[in-house]
């Protein structure tokens, strides 16, 4: 996941998706479904999101998972959990605020993904990539379930790809705001409505992502 600088609208490409899985309490229920998503259409990272459980059970969910993902050319990446994720097959962790990012630093550089999300102001965006971070996201839920107005978020993507070298992620709560995040500069679009264990209703849904994607000045 990185990018290149891109000084303007006609050196731009249309970002790629970013898929968050709900919580995984079996991954053989998932894995059909996600194997057939990723065989269908391009993604550049899964976030794989781990109810508590023991670490025995949490490692088994996670190894039945990487090889299928990572063998597609997809970073898997944990939510949280970032001692976990440099121990294991993950790529790396995604982990929210600026505190939580930073106490993950040390266990998962150089050699893994350290993703910043949860960044309630411009200020705490510009702290994570100073402190290093692979990308930082963008208009996820609260833990509560509210997120900020989709016109702050579209806002923050922009100044954020106009100012900075670390990729950008959009969080899309709905289908309909993909392109517009895409129109906004984002990198790449985080989902989590795509994947479901009905692998023709996880198709289906991430092919409607896909064609979202296209920003629409680059569309010949």
């Amino acid at each position: 996941m990185a990018r290149q600088p891109q000084s303007t609208v006609s050196q731009r490409r249309s970002p790629r998706l970013y898929l968050i899985t709900p919580p995984v309490e079996d991954s053989i229920t998932l894995t059909g479904a996600l194997a057939d998503v990723l065989d269908t259409i391009d993604v550049a990272a899964v976030l794989l999101r781990l109810p508590d459980a023991d670490e025995k059970s949490l490692l088994g969910r996670i190894e039945a998972l990487a090889a299928m993902v990572q063998d597609r050319g997809v970073a898997l990446l944990l939510e949280g959990r970032s001692e976990l994720a440099a121990n294991c097959r993950a790529d790396g962790a995604h982990l929210t605020g600026v505190v939580a990012f930073a106490s993950a630093l040390g266990c998962l550089k150089p050699g893994r993904i350290a993703g910043a999300g949860g960044l309630e102001t411009r200020h705490d965006a510009m702290l994570a990539g100073e402190a290093g971070a692979d990308y930082v996201m963008f208009g996820e839920p609260h833990p509560n379930g509210g997120r900020p107005a989709f016109g702050t978020i579209l806002e923050r993507v922009a100044w954020w790809t106009e100012l900075f070298l670390p990729p950008c992620v959009g969080f899309a709560a709905r289908p309909d705001e993909i392109a517009a995040l895409a129109a906004a500069g984002a990198d790449f679009i985080a989902v989590d409505h795509v994947l479901s264990s009905d692998r023709r209703r996880a198709i289906a849904a991430a092919q409607a992502a896909a064609e979202r994607l296209a920003i629409p000045e680059l569309v010949p």
